[in-house]
């Protein structure tokens, strides 16, 4: 995504839509320590806000309900013809 001289960038149409961004609609912008989210206005939480918060908050936070690593890996990766042939 390029920015222009004005400093003006094109939201893409698949998060518009995701988020109900609508011509007129505001948004804002939240600065995280490595970067910034784009997030429609109105819809920041406090914790959302201060997302290097939340996600330190979360760290090592992970449920796979009972799968193991490799299976969960399996699962995520999801079924692979090229191995999968029955």
């Amino acid at each position: 995504m390029r920015v222009t001289e004005k400093g003006q960038v094109t939201i893409p149409k698949e998060i518009r839509d995701r988020l109900g961004i609508k011509p007129g609609s505001e948004v804002e912008f939240v600065v995280a320590e490595k970067g910034v989210m784009l997030v429609k206005n109105g819809d920041a939480t406090d914790a959302f806000k201060d997302f290097d918060a939340w996600a330190r908050s979360v760290q090592g936070v992970f449920d796979t309900n009972g799968m193991t690593a490799d299976e969960y890996v399996d699962w995520l990766r999801g079924p692979r013809d090229d191995l999968d042939r029955h």
